[in-house]
């Protein structure tokens, strides 16, 4: 049983992001709108109640002009890499993507030492991402539920339930829901060689790409 007289993991890095905020000025709002995650996350982040995964703690540093490492200074190495982790079914608290309208929670990985994070994600009916992300690493989506179009470069995928695409994440990519009700989706993303971070891959990245033509791919159905 944990010593209730010790700060956990998430406690020691909120009290350190708190920390940092403070010493610049900002308020939580601010901080928000700079890193471009909710207020209310932030406050529970800061006060110990929720964890961040390493590509929102990126965002974070990056507003708070910290080096990620410094967020770490003193902890013990074993909580810097997963060793067992079970998620649970009723842990159904899904985070909403401001102005897309997806949901997501993180169900695996996410330390600062872990080679993957796994996403469960909701795709609502008529949304789609805007824009193309492109980031380091690889991923791979699976359809638990509904019809998704995949777009990887000048490929577009049609995926239903049972259906996955394992991608270099360097492409240009981006997926909407195409079915008639919501869309649920597993998704795994690596880091490339272990040395950067996976980024959340519905928050546009800095230079999105724009669409470019797309062809059928190998099973898919082009987007019309």
């Amino acid at each position: 049983m944990q010593n209730e007289a010790f700060p956990t993991i998430n406690e020691t890095i909120g009290a350190r992001v708190g920390a940092a905020r403070k010493e610049l000025g900002l308020t939580l709002s601010q901080l928000s709108a700079q890193c471009l995650l909710s207020e209310s996350f932030l406050s529970r982040l800061e006060r110990g109640q929720a964890s961040a995964s390493i590509a929102n703690l990126l965002q974070i540093c990056a507003a708070l002009q910290l080096d990620i490492s410094e967020l770490f200074v003193g902890l013990q190495g074993n909580g810097l890499k997963t060793r067992i982790a079970v998620h649970r079914e009723s842990d159904r608290d899904l985070a909403v993507v401001e102005t897309t309208g997806y949901r997501w929670r993180c169900v695996g990985g996410g330390n600062l030492q872990d080679d993957m994070e796994v996403f469960y994600l909701v795709f609502p009916k008529d949304e789609r991402m805007e824009s193309f992300v492109s980031h380091p690493g690889q991923e791979h989506c699976f359809v638990i539920s509904g019809e998704v179009i995949f777009e990887v470069a000048d490929e577009s995928h049609h995926l239903g339930a049972g259906d996955g695409i394992y991608i270099d994440s360097v492409l240009p990519h981006r997926a909407r829901n195409c079915g008639s009700s919501e869309a649920h989706v597993l998704m795994t993303v690596s880091a490339s060689n272990n040395t950067q971070a996976a980024f959340d891959w519905w928050r546009p990245a800095q230079g999105a790409t724009k669409r470019p033509a797309l062809r059928a791919g190998n099973g898919g159905n082009a987007d019309e």
